[in-house]
């Protein structure tokens, strides 16, 4: 259960809160801030989105790693290219190998067996971002982006051994590379949820911080043992192993 932040404007949050993983139950009281597009990605909102299916979009449920559940079958060939990103359809892919779209796959951390067997068929640019993917990268410096290596948590020992390759301006969104962030701009820091101590809280870009998990704490005074023991098992459950860098978890 999670409460914002004390400094936290409510009438500053913008629609990218609906992305939000930890905003679902803010949400939920506030039907009226849902944005349904950026509802539908978001893999803590599947309760939600079951009881919405009029309301929901089917783009982005097909990368949604928690709804993929929710997508007709029939509509499977319409969303290709975001069903190969989902580690969620890991499975799907492997008994279709034609449907698989590597340019695609390419950026799916589930798929680091099908693309180290595939490596004449990678997309450089979209495994750069791959956080499963961090030895492909480290035999291949020579291929890949950095821009999109700024990004990638799991990384961040090949950018402190580039530095001079880092891109500094992506680079601010990395959960991981705080320590190398001191002189970011406040707005490009808004997204990072280790970097709420660094922002400047008169220099806030709203849009981009009400993406950020970090402007909600737990409520623990309204969490029981039985509740907590829940949210920890989805807190890491297996859909979420994306997401461990960014949480200071190995």
């Amino acid at each position: 259960m999670f409460k914002l932040l004390d400094w936290i404007d409510e009438s500053k949050l913008r629609t990218s809160l609906s992305s939000n993983p930890r905003a679902v139950q803010y949400l939920e009281k506030h039907y009226e801030k849902i944005d349904w597009f950026r509802l539908s990605k978001n893999p803590e909102a599947v309760h939600i989105l079951e009881k919405n299916l009029d309301k929901v979009h089917w783009k982005q449920i097909a990368w949604n790693t928690g709804a993929l559940h929710l997508l007709p079958a029939d509509m499977y060939q319409d969303y290709l290219p975001m069903i190969n990103m989902n580690p969620s359809a890991i499975h799907f892919l492997e008994q279709n190998p034609q449907k698989i779209m590597w340019q695609y796959l390419s950026a799916n951390p589930a798929a680091i067996h099908l693309l180290s067997k595939n490596e004449d068929k990678i997309n450089w640019y979209y495994l750069s971002s791959n956080r499963g993917a961090v030895s492909l990268l480290e035999r291949n410096l020579d291929k890949v982006n950095w821009s999109q290596l700024s990004t990638n948590p799991a990384a961040i020992k090949i950018l402190e051994q580039n530095p001079e390759l880092i891109d500094w301006f992506y680079l601010s969104e990395n959960p991981a590379a705080i320590h190398l962030l001191k002189d970011a701009d406040d707005y490009q820091l808004c997204k990072n949820p280790n970097a709420m101590h660094l922002l400047n809280k008169d220099a806030i870009d709203w849009f981009y911080l009400s993406f950020n998990p970090s402007i909600f704490e737990y409520d623990y005074s309204k969490m029981s043992r039985p509740f907590t023991e829940e949210l920890m098992q989805n807190r890491f459950h297996p859909r979420n192993i994306d997401k461990f860098e960014g949480w200071n978890h190995d």
